[in-house]
């Protein structure tokens, strides 16, 4: 059922926000040179390795580490970066890893290919075993500050508790939090 709602839910996203993705994407080419979309190496159920679209909110040649590791943050982005990530836009193209079945839209978000120590705690947890999503029980209850223990508690919780029920809150959560741009750093 919840691969069916996550299709479902996506394909009409896609409807819905055909406009504002075009938008987006031409925003995106005309304030830096580089391609529209950055394709991050992410790490899936069961630790699989794939490909996960965002636009593109950095410069070209930005380190590929997790953004809090980045000595200055700020001078990696691009005119619009700023902007495309504290409104989370730069998550839209996502919604092609759902239609895949890389992502559904509520689990644990995908780890870096190098973030071993969050792959090695959600590993310990049994977390791994989860499709993970565009949003989770975690990023709306600290996203970007939360530190990567608190992280994997959170996802653990989420793996013993999840239920179609849990999800719709967690949606409906994150649409609030993103609307007040809640727990964004960068």
């Amino acid at each position: 059922m919840k691969r069916a709602f996550d299709l479902l839910l996506a394909l009409l996203a896609l409807l819905v926000l055909a406009l504002p993705l075009l938008l987006v994407a031409l925003a995106v080419r005309l304030s830096s040179p580089g391609p529209v979309l950055y394709w991050s190496n992410r790490v899936g159920k069961n630790n699989r390795i794939f490909s996960m679209p965002k636009f593109r909110s950095m410069q070209i040649g930005t380190p590929a580490v997790a953004t809090h590791l980045l000595a200055n943050p700020d001078s990696y982005l691009t005119p619009i970066g700023s902007f495309l990530r504290k409104s989370s836009l730069d998550e839209l193209p996502q919604l092609w890893s759902i239609l895949k079945g890389d992502m559904g839209f509520v689990g644990p978000r995908p780890a870096l290919f190098n973030q071993h120590d969050l792959v090695a705690l959600r590993t310990a947890q049994g977390v791994h075993t989860l499709v993970p999503g565009l949003t989770g029980w975690a990023q709306i209850h600290g996203r970007d500050e939360l530190p990567i223990p608190a992280k994997v508690e959170l996802d653990a919780y989420y793996l013993q508790h999840q239920s179609f029920w849990l999800d719709l809150q967690i949606l409906a959560k994150t649409f609030f939090k993103v609307v007040r741009r809640d727990g964004i750093t960068h």
